[in-house]
């Protein structure tokens, strides 16, 4: 799993560099995440604009991030499209999750 992380203040940014978020990386990817949530980052935003297509595995990696946060953190998710943004719409995620066209408007929120 090809993930880069950035610092923004107390923000943690994310960005998933994978054309495909499936059964085949997203254990990696549910991993990356429950451990940035472990060493005590509570506000992340994860960036999925390099990301093509997503699967309901892939989206259960986002899940298990989101329920290891409880009350405590947020988790903001930016750059869907296309399939991405589609599995979002068609499973109601998009209802769950806090989703953002970039990053500065993630940042601004979670910063706000």
């Amino acid at each position: 799993m090809n993930v880069t992380e950035e610092t923004r203040g107390a923000l943690l940014v994310l960005r998933v560099h994978e054309p495909r978020l499936d059964a085949a990386n997203a254990p990696a990817l549910r991993e990356a995440l429950i451990r940035q949530v472990d060493a005590g980052h509570d506000r992340i935003v994860l960036d999925l604009s390099e990301s093509d297509f997503m699967d309901s595995s892939g989206l259960g990696a986002l899940v298990s991030c989101l329920k290891r946060l409880g009350s405590r953190g947020a988790l903001a998710v930016v750059g869907t499209k296309g399939e991405v943004a589609r599995l979002f719409r068609l499973t109601r995620m998009d209802r769950v999750f806090a989703l953002h066209p970039d990053l500065e408007t993630a940042v601004r929120q979670l910063e706000g």
